[in-house]
């Protein structure tokens, strides 16, 4: 086995490293040698340090990824499973009666703004214009 010798300055990011070496040696993932008291309290916040605008980047990089997946997805998809989406936003979005929450808000404008730009897709690019074939005709 490898063993790689590291020396961190911060306490936290010691205690995070033991915690993932022990988590990949396990089986599965599971965090081994850990007693439950050393593992994270959800009401306490994350143990680990905050992200560094590397690992922010990388995160959004990512983001805009899935993004784009799922835009070429949901442009193959029948449209029975484009309203199902369509009523899965609109499901998520504040019903009558309730407060509504920012970041449900906009998570259904986002659902629908990702329906949007695969019904694009799905059109297939846009026809020339009356206006465009003259043009193109009169650089010929």
């Amino acid at each position: 086995m490898l063993d790689i010798k590291t020396r961190f300055t911060d306490l936290a990011h010691r205690l995070q490293h033991q915690r993932a070496m022990a988590r990949s040696l396990s089986k599965g993932g599971a965090v081994a040698h850990c007693a439950p008291a050393e593992l994270a309290d959800p009401g306490a916040g994350s143990d680990g340090p905050p992200l560094v605008d590397a690992e922010l980047v990388q995160l959004h990089v990512r983001v805009i990824a899935l993004e784009n997946l799922v835009i070429a997805m949901l442009a193959t998809q029948s449209d029975q499973q484009l309203d199902f989406a369509r009523e899965m936003a609109n499901y998520i979005a504040p019903r009558p009666g309730f407060t509504p929450h920012s970041l449900t808000v906009r998570a259904a404008a986002e659902m629908n703004s990702l329906l949007e730009r695969a019904a694009r897709f799905r059109r297939g690019p846009p026809s020339p214009s009356a206006a465009d074939t003259d043009i193109a005709r009169r650089d010929l």
